[in-house]
């Protein structure tokens, strides 16, 4: 897991390295046991290196091969890289380290683009083709590993987070009008490729892209799940088939030459894990939660679960309590800690949660993903009845944060799209072949888009700001085609994830699979008063908000007025979402 950065010129001059440089120093949190930088020719790379397998300077990065004419960069870990290795040396391949990096590099040389069709992983990458001054650019199938790119007529850049790209300079920082509807309206979520930034985009989830030295770009998209019945099993198969896709799936992710924790937060997700390992036959297995405060009326903490899971499993247990004290300086880390802006309130939970546990690892697993690969969520039972051809606007009226027409009465004239971007997005994913029921098209919609832009980067976002690795075992891409293709009345039952219920009976405490779902709760920040409420309004109402002019005034008022009486269709606070916006924007001098 690191940072990874570079550039290519297309105009014949030579890669700007201090802009690089710049780029990669940007990125020092996601990798702080090491540096690199390389050029030559048209192209640099800079690297920021956090040792997670083969801990020696052999695989340092930018590594390159000039056996083979490849130079390259890498974020994440192929966990299959073992086997990769194996039959690359039945191949006659030679390793000069123990590396996920050379594997890819030679899996490259071998099988073309096509070798992330043989990955089971996360990853960014860039790799260079020596001979042909070729670039190609790669990310994983569920968008684990960010890849952000800018590029004008000179250059093309990119790196592993949007502010590590505006280090580098030259970079369009006006806000893109349909990323800006997205935020709004569809609960903060901007699909790829576009970022809140015009000048900025990302490389889809499931993408290969091939430059050429002239500019000439080709995009492979070589994964796309299909949400159909192609698998008759009964639903005890299915249970046994989730249950063994799981352990498959958890024991994938302790491959690492550093130890493997956990993060518990007593749900059935994180706890089903524990429990994996635990039968496996982990031992001392160490385990992290954290805590808030109360507000609202509402508890802080799940330590209650979350105990007993450890005390069932005999883990080596972390309660991490946070206090007011330390939350609200933290909002400022978190915030700063985004590559976009982010505004589900647990993002501060993983920014607090990530600085403890990385005190005592590098390496750890998280239950993050079930309730979108499962359907968890309490908005996929409104569409089980739903005739497919009205999927769409079902799903917009159960997720949307809001409708286009409410936009007039909140952002100004300028900032205001004539067509409505996230409904017309949303419609033409649900039309899109494929995907029998209307639950199965919210699934796919969800899986392959909302969980990127949204959880997905978040814990990413979060954790590498304190250099530290997480691992999603319920993203394993196996295990995601497998839950495709259950049948969507198996997850729905029992209130949402059953037929992931049905697989942990017996392994994890029924106390835990028969609680009311939880989520990480910050009651502080969806109870905004006192300095929350004052920091939100000095955010808004600072130099940089007037000047820009996003928000009407009137509506800013009422808001900050009333703060707990508007909130969007999910619940979440309107005052917030907006605040966060533009905490984002003055916390990145943009």
């Amino acid at each position: 897991m690191c940072g990874l950065s570079g550039e290519l010129r297309l105009d014949g001059a030579r890669p700007d390295v201090a802009a690089v440089t710049a780029m990669t120093a940007a990125l020092e949190a996601r990798g702080p046991d090491g540096a690199g930088l390389w050029m030559q020719g048209p192209v640099a790379l800079g690297h920021r290196r956090l040792k997670i397998i083969d801990l020696s300077e052999r695989a340092a990065q930018p590594m390159v091969d000039s056996e083979l004419g490849l130079a390259g960069v890498f974020n994440g870990c192929l966990y299959n890289y073992r086997e990769l290795m194996r039959e690359l040396r039945a191949e006659g391949y030679r390793f000069f380290s123990a590396s996920d990096t050379e594997v890819l590099l030679k899996a490259y040389h071998r099988w073309g683009r096509r070798c992330v069709d043989r990955f089971k992983g996360m990853f960014a990458f860039a790799v260079v083709e020596r001979d042909t001054g070729t670039l190609v650019l790669g990310r994983d199938r569920l968008g684990i590993k960010p890849l952000y790119l800018t590029r004008d007529a000179a250059r093309l850049r990119f790196a592993s987070s949007l502010p590590a790209l505006v280090a580098g300079g030259g970079v369009d920082t006006d806000l893109d009008l349909v990323a800006l509807h997205h935020y709004m309206t569809f609960h903060s979520v901007v699909p790829p490729p576009r970022t809140i930034l015009r000048g900025v985009e990302k490389l889809p989830p499931a993408t290969v892209r091939t430059v050429r030295p002239d500019g000439t770009t080709e995009d492979h998209r070589y994964w796309v799940p299909d949400f159909t019945r192609h698998r008759d099993l009964a639903p005890e198969e299915w249970r046994h088939a989730v249950l063994e896709g799981l352990r498959t799936a958890v024991d994938r992710r302790m491959v690492a030459d550093v130890p493997v924790g956990v993060l518990l937060s007593g749900g059935l997700d994180s706890s089903f894990i524990v429990a994996l390992l635990a039968e496996a036959g982990q031992r001392d297995l160490t385990t992290f939660s954290i805590g808030f405060a109360a507000a609202g009326g509402e508890s802080g903490d799940e330590f209650g679960y979350s105990d007993l899971v450890a005390r069932r499993f005999g883990t080596d247990h972390h309660k991490i309590p946070v206090d007011d004290s330390r939350l609200l300086p933290a909002l400022a880390g978190a915030v700063e800690a985004m590559s976009e802006p982010m505004v589900s309130h647990d993002a501060v939970a993983f920014y607090l949660l990530s600085q403890e546990v990385s005190r005592h690892v590098k390496v750890v697993q998280s239950g993050q993903g079930a309730d979108e690969v499962f359907a968890g969520y309490d908005w996929y039972p409104p569409l089980a009845d739903v005739p497919r051809d009205r999927a769409a606007e079902a799903y917009a009226g159960v997720f949307f944060d809001r409708r286009h027409d409410a936009l007039a009465g909140i952002l100004n004239e300028p900032y205001l799209l004539d067509a409505d971007a996230s409904f017309d997005f949303v419609r033409g994913h649900f039309a899109a072949p494929g995907a029998e029921t209307a639950v199965d098209a919210a699934l796919r919609l969800d899986t392959t888009v909302m969980l990127v832009d949204d959880p997905v980067k978040r814990v990413d976002n979060m954790t590498m700001a304190w250099g530290l690795e997480a691992r999603t075992p319920f993203l394993d891409h196996d295990l995601v085609e497998l839950a495709a293709a259950c049948p969507p009345e198996l997850k729905l039952a029992s209130g949402g994830k059953g037929v992931l219920k049905d697989a942990a009976r017996g392994l994890v405490p029924d106390e835990v699979i028969d609680r009311t779902k939880g989520y990480f709760p910050v009651p502080a920040i969806r109870h905004l008063s006192g300095p929350y409420l004052d920091m939100v309004r000095e955010a808004l109402s600072a130099p940089a908000a007037k000047a820009r002019g996003l928000f009407r005034s009137d509506y800013v008022e009422r808001l900050l007025t009333a703060p707990g009486d508007h909130r969007t269709t999910l619940g979440a606070s309107q005052l917030w979402q907006i605040a966060l916006l533009e905490l984002w924007l003055q916390t990145h001098d943009l």
